[in-house]
């Protein structure tokens, strides 16, 4: 090897160390209170959440005609998942605050009762949208949910310091986008978040957070899941859409998971990947109960 080369990669080897220092130094946490940190979040916080609602009012709602504010019931539609969803969303975007704001040095439990205010006042914001469009309203069952999962976090915080139940998500592509792309999608992107059929929404348990037994990993988790299909519109159609008449039913999964966050390193680079991932289930081998009294078995299921 030529000592050109030989330069080359050790110019290239130390810049990656120092890049990964750079990095590990930025994602670590704060001891104490930073003022510049907590002032760099909140800016940057502020200007996304008012980006979006922006993006929001001018791609989505622009098209769809305007009305007086209105709430409406729509507890009963799509066999609850939706509401699933935003109980999801609620806690994880409760979690992401809260992350953000122990980065800049906030003490553990007000952390935690900011993000969840925080995580719930915005998701709930999109309920005014909603609310003003005649093609929907706001939903009292959105909003429940949205606090459900706000809940569920700063809870947790409260009283165990640590989360010990986490909501995840799963999908697999299904046959009833082919029948109404429309509505439930025309590609695999679109199909991820509006095909509830594909959806499973899990509470994922950290068995050893309650067992405190030294026999059991302390990243191996039990995941309930709930999920549901036969679904081409939001409630069972008068007349059947579409030829297969489909039957709509529920499902109830019992399935194995990890807890990534509960992988020991010293990395905050790592932490943060997994952080991030801990947001889905993973495959593994799962038992389903439908609502018609069917068990059935997959070696994974995703």
């Amino acid at each position: 090897m030529s000592k050109f080369v030989c330069n080359i990669l050790l110019i290239l080897f130390y810049s990656s160390c120092f890049a990964q220092s750079s990095i590990e130094k930025f994602l670590t946490p704060s001891d104490t209170l930073s003022t510049p940190r907590l002032k760099a979040v909140t800016i940057a916080s502020s200007a996304v959440v008012t980006a979006s609602f922006i993006g929001l009012g001018a791609t989505w709602y622009s098209d769809y005609d305007k009305s007086s504010f209105h709430f409406i019931n729509d507890n009963s539609h799509w066999l609850q998942m939706d509401k699933v969803g935003h109980l999801y969303s609620g806690y994880h975007l409760t979690r992401v605050g809260t992350e953000i704001l122990r980065w800049s040095g906030m003490e553990s439990d007000r952390s935690a009762v900011i993000g969840a205010v925080s995580g719930f006042v915005v998701l709930s914001a999109v309920e005014v949208f909603d609310g003003f469009s005649a093609e929907w309203g706001a939903s009292t069952g959105d909003i429940i949910a949205n606090g459900s999962g706000a809940g569920l976090y700063v809870a947790q915080e409260l009283l165990w310091h640590e989360q010990r139940i986490i909501p995840k998500y799963s999908f697999h592509k299904t046959k009833y986008a082919d029948v109404r792309p429309n509505l439930l999608g025309n590609n695999l992107q679109e199909q991820f978040l509006k095909d509830y059929n594909g959806q499973t929404y899990w509470l994922s348990v950290n068995i050893y957070s309650f067992i405190k037994s030294e026999s059991i990993p302390k990243f191996i988790n039990l995941a309930f899941g709930y999920g549901a299909n036969g679904m081409t519109s939001a409630l069972q159609p008068e007349v059947i859409l579409d030829a297969n008449n489909f039957y709509r039913q529920r499902q109830f999964y019992l399935s194995l998971d990890l807890d990534l966050t509960k992988i020991e390193t010293k990395s905050h680079f790592l932490k943060t990947v997994f952080s991030v991932f801990n947001t889905i289930k993973i495959p593994a081998p799962t038992f389903e109960l439908s609502d018609n009294g069917r068990v059935k078995g997959y070696i994974f299921y995703f």
